[in-house]
């Protein structure tokens, strides 16, 4: 059994591997396939990423705190409702989403791996949910890298030994496996937590609750979502299928700086954010945020110098003209992705202190003026109307927040000398 401190370690260690591994896989694509394979994968990717919140609607955000209240015995009934849940949202859902195909927006040849794949990362993605509930963090990451890294691994070394799997139906099938592997990790491991209620009926006035209180988060997820969804079928609308093969490499290469981010940064800052609110902690709340835009300026800065001075000798390396020919791209993507990086501070903040409507509605007029500005700059600059429109929407969503933060924040939060005046007034009385 390994000590609590070797298991956080190995955590640490995984996650990194997993990140690393989606790196690189992007990268080494690039290399073997051709740009228009690329550019197909990445709406592939996108299209099943986007299609994932409308299979879940974000339920678990209820499910989780309703688990965390009852007693194991109790689980089986709430695992329902979600169940329920998501069995309605399938018979709604993957109908309307055989449109993709049958509208010609992605190959019909890619259906079934469509398909396939996407319920295949919506049961993982819940069962690694629910291990994190159970606090089972160790399993739930293996589970991750099961689904999203060690495949990708043995996919680009078996690229480089075997040019007969360099093609898109062999990444797909490697996909499939690695999602059916964690599934079976997964499944057996809450088979073993011996959960009990499965007896009970639907709680469908828990269900309705439960919606309540999903949706409003779930249409700020699916309206940011969205601008990473319709910017790559815009792009190929405009530009075409190869080059948007060069669009998802540099997308790829800047979104490795959220996804360090998001594992090394936000996911171990917020929590205390949220614990120093709750305790009306103004000094560690203050401190914390300090420390969060501190340490994402500071890798965001590091990330985009290493990027910039390195982008022209690896794209050399793949040896592919096009990506190359269309380098200019990627300063504009890079700032797109630095400017919702900066953003994510004063959003942890105010998700911290359970504002959650300026984060909403932010998201949603992001996505509105992402559209309007990306068709205006595509009148004058077509190639990089779509990091152009992304930029502007960052931009908004980054002042919206700030602003917001600052408006709605304590002063003892904000500053030093209002919170020692705070303290005296509190020694006083």
């Amino acid at each position: 059994m390994l000590s609590l401190n070797a298991q956080r370690l190995l955590n640490v260690a995984l996650r990194g591997a997993t990140l690393a591994s989606k790196f690189m896989l992007i990268f080494f694509l690039a290399r073997f396939l051709e740009p228009a394979e690329l550019g197909v994968y990445g709406l592939l990717v996108a299209t099943i990423g986007y299609a994932l919140y409308l299979l879940g609607f974000d339920f678990y955000s209820f499910t989780t705190r309703e688990l965390l209240r009852c007693e194991r015995s109790e689980w089986g009934g709430v695992l329902k409702g979600q169940v329920a849940v998501s069995a309605v949202l399938y018979m709604v859902f993957i109908p309307l989403l055989s449109l993709i195909f049958l509208k010609g927006l992605l190959p019909s040849n890619l259906a079934v791996w469509f398909f396939v794949l996407l319920v295949l990362e919506h049961i993982n993605q819940e069962l690694g949910r629910l291990l994190i509930a159970t606090s089972e963090q160790l399993l739930a990451t293996l589970v991750l890298f099961l689904r999203s890294g060690v495949w990708a691994v043995a996919v680009t070394a078996l690229m480089f030994v075997n040019p007969g799997t360099r093609n898109i139906d062999f990444v797909l099938g490697a996909w499939t496996l690695g999602g059916f592997a964690a599934l079976l990790l997964g499944m057996h491991w809450i088979y073993q937590l011996n959960i009990g209620g499965w007896r009970k009926s639907v709680d469908w006035g828990g269900v309705r609750k439960g919606l309540k209180i999903a949706i409003p988060l779930l249409v700020a997820t699916l309206a940011i979502r969205g601008v990473f969804t319709l910017d790559r079928y815009w792009f190929e609308a405009m530009i075409g299928l190869e080059v948007l093969g060069a669009y998802v490499l540099f997308m790829g290469i800047s979104s490795a700086l959220m996804s360090f981010l998001d594992a090394g940064v936000f996911a171990f800052s917020y929590p205390g954010l949220i614990t120093a609110h709750c305790r009306q902690d103004g000094a560690a709340f203050r401190l914390g945020l300090v420390k969060m835009l501190t340490q994402t300026l500071a890798i965001s800065a590091f990330f985009a110098l290493i990027a910039l001075v390195l982008i022209n000798l690896l794209l050399q390396w793949l040896s592919k003209p096009l990506y190359l020919e269309y380098q200019g791209l990627f300063p504009w993507i890079l700032l797109a992705t630095l400017l919702y990086a900066v953003s994510m501070v004063p959003h942890y903040g105010l998700y911290a202190q359970g504002h959650d409507r300026p984060i909403i509605y932010s998201h949603i007029v992001g996505l509105l003026v992402f559209v309007p500005s990306t068709w205006l700059f595509s009148l004058y600059w077509p190639l990089l109307a779509i990091p152009l429109g992304l930029c502007t929407a960052f931009v908004l969503i980054l002042l919206w927040k700030s602003w917001v933060f600052c408006l709605m924040t304590p002063a003892h939060y904000r500053s030093t000398r209002n919170n020692q005046a705070s303290s005296l007034n509190q020694g006083i009385h």
